[in-house]
Parts: C-alpha cells; sequence; structure tokens
C-alpha cells in the first residue's frame, strides 16, 4: 500500500461557528473518521490534526481556575490538547472501522517536534494564543506571569508566543514502524510539542509550531508519498473572496512558491498550508493535495481539490 498523511483542519474538530461542546467535537470528529475510514481501505494512514480551539478552552479553564490549583506551561497544555483530540478521533475512526468491517487498529501517539533552541522566533513571539483580555487585565498577566500580551485586531488583548521553525519528529521512526504494521496512526497534533536537544535530553519549550508546517514534516519523516491537507473550502483559489475567485486545480512547486511570494495567499489561512505542500515535494514527496473534508477521497484520486506536484 501507498502511504498517506491526512492533516485535519480545525473544521474537523469543531464547525466553524458552533459551541465547542464535547457533543460537537464528537460528532465532527466522527465525520472526519468516516473519510479516513473510506480512504484507509486502501492506503497506509497517518492522521494529523489542529488543535487551536481546544488548546484555547485548557488555557481559559486555568485562567478561571488559578485560584484553585497550579496553571500548567504551554508545552503540558500542548500535550494534554493532543490526549484529549487524539482520544475522539482515535474512538470515533475505531467505531467505523468495526461498523464496516474492517480490522485495522488506531493508536494515538504523544508527539515531539524539534526545534532550534536559538530560533529568532523565541526572541519575537508573534503568536497569539488562548482567551481575549481587557487591557487591566492584559498589564496584570504581563507582569505576574511574564506573558507577552499584545492588542488584536479584532479586540481586546491576546497572549502572543513564540512560533519556531521545526525540523523533525521525534517519534517519527516508531509512526514509521506502525503504520508499516498496519496501524493507522494518529500523530504531531497541533504541530507537537515543540523540545530542543539539551545533550541527551530533550526539553520542552513555551510556543507554537506551525501546524500545517509540522504535517509536512511529518509526512517526509514517515515516508509518506502523498500530503492531503483537508480544510473547509474546496481548494487553493487565485483572488480567493473576491467575484473573480479561480479554483486551481493544479500547481507546480514553482507556481506554488510565485504564488506564495506574490502574497497570493492569506498567512492564516491558506499560506501555510501551499508553503506546507511545496516543501513536502520539495523534500522528495510525490504530491500534495489541498481539499475539502467531504471530498477527500476524490482529492486523492486527482478528482476535486488542488493538486502540488
Amino acid at each position: 500500500m501507498s502511504r498517506v498523511v491526512i492533516a485535519l483542519g480545525g473544521n474537523a474538530l469543531l464547525r466553524r461557528g458552533e459551541d465547542d461542546t464535547a457533543e460537537n467535537m464528537r460528532r465532527s470528529a466522527r465525520a472526519a473518521a468516516e473519510r479516513v475510514a473510506d480512504i484507509a481501505a486502501d492506503w497506509e494512514v497517518v492522521v494529523t490534526h489542529r488543535n487551536g480551539p481546544q488548546v484555547g478552552r485548557i488555557l481559559l479553564q486555568q485562567e478561571a481556575a488559578r485560584g484553585y490549583v497550579a496553571p500548567m506551561p504551554l508545552d503540558i497544555c500542548g500535550a494534554e490538547s493532543q490526549g484529549q483530540i487524539g482520544y475522539l478521533l482515535q474512538t470515533t475512526i475505531g467505531d467505523v472501522f468495526y461498523g464496516r468491517g474492517m480490522e485495522r487498529p488506531v493508536a494515538t501517539i504523544l508527539t515531539l517536534t524539534r526545534v532550534n533552541r536559538d530560533d529568532p522566533a523565541f526572541g519575537h513571539p508573534t503568536k497569539p494564543i488562548g482567551p481575549y483580555y481587557g487591557e487591566a487585565d492584559a498589564i496584570r498577566l504581563a507582569e505576574s506571569e511574564g506573558y507577552v500580551m499584545r492588542p488584536s485586531s479584532d479586540g481586546g488583548w491576546r497572549r502572543v508566543v513564540p512560533s519556531p521553525s521545526a525540523y523533525s519528529i521525534v517519534e517519527g521512526p516508531v509512526i514509521r514502524r506502525l503504520v508499516g504494521e498496519g496501524v493507522v496512526v494518529i500523530a504531531a497534533g497541533g504541530g507537537g510539542v515543540p523540545v530542543y536537544e539539551d545533550g541527551p535530553r530533550l526539553t520542552g519549550l513555551e510556543g507554537v509550531v506551525d501546524k500545517d508546517l509540522a504535517a509536512a514534516i511529518l509526512a517526509r519523516d514517515v515516508q509518506a508519498s502523498v500530503l492531503l491537507v483537508l480544510t473547509d473550502v474546496s481548494g487553493v483559489f487565485r483572488a480567493y473572496g473576491t467575484e473573480e475567485a479561480t479554483l486551481l486545480p493544479r500547481l507546480s512547486v514553482a507556481e506554488g512558491r510565485q504564488l506564495i511570494g506574490a502574497g497570493e495567499f492569506g498567512e492564516g489561512s491558506m499560506g501555510p498550508k501551499v508553503r506546507a505542500a511545496v516543501d513536502f515535494v520539495e523534500s522528495g514527496g510525490e504530491r500534495a493535495v489541498i481539499a475539502a473534508l467531504e471530498d477527500a477521497s476524490r482529492a486523492l484520486a486527482g478528482e476535486a481539490g488542488t493538486t502540488i506536484s
């Protein structure tokens, strides 16, 4: 079987506009599980996912309970979100397999992502996380906790943390072995916990690794032939959001780089996905595909979405 890494966008665990209740998360996870099962019938599969709303909720819960329990640092919160989302995906994928008579084990791997300790990003935090605060609370948190707080264009203030570049997945060899034995593996959730090598030790850092770029590194490290990025739009568009919006069914690596350089894609939306797709293909991957969740199987067959090769 060929091997694919399926990167689930935020809509796979929480539909846009829905409350982040356990019931809504489970229902969305079940819909994603159906698409994973469609693909797993013919492919070796590794699944990765985003974690923005979930880790934001964990941070908000910590803030509300600060007077009762000690808050945990961001690396531990990120690990907690991997377990939470991994559990939902593992159980729903397994349930779909059972219903279809498919005998495939499913396992979630708590994943660490290597970054450089001297990455310039650690001196210039830019990634917003957690809840919104009023100015007085933002000042209080900056003084008492040492958080870097910035005003948001959406209103209020938010904590910002570093977003360092990653270069490898610590558990890559283990994941590669498991998926080769037929296990559907869920890994590198939320980009993985950023760690740096301190001699023989791995030390966690407060930061956020870009989820799309982590998915490309994961796909490279597990020797996947395809990276399938599933989101809530039908593919990569030129002039997205305008009357001239045009779906691009195919892109070469050079075309992708040119469009990124021209600022065609939003940095908070499609830009990182196209960059990750290009990086994966340049690192030796056969192709990358960006498509809507509901089009997963058709996109993998080249019948929907945008293929970068």
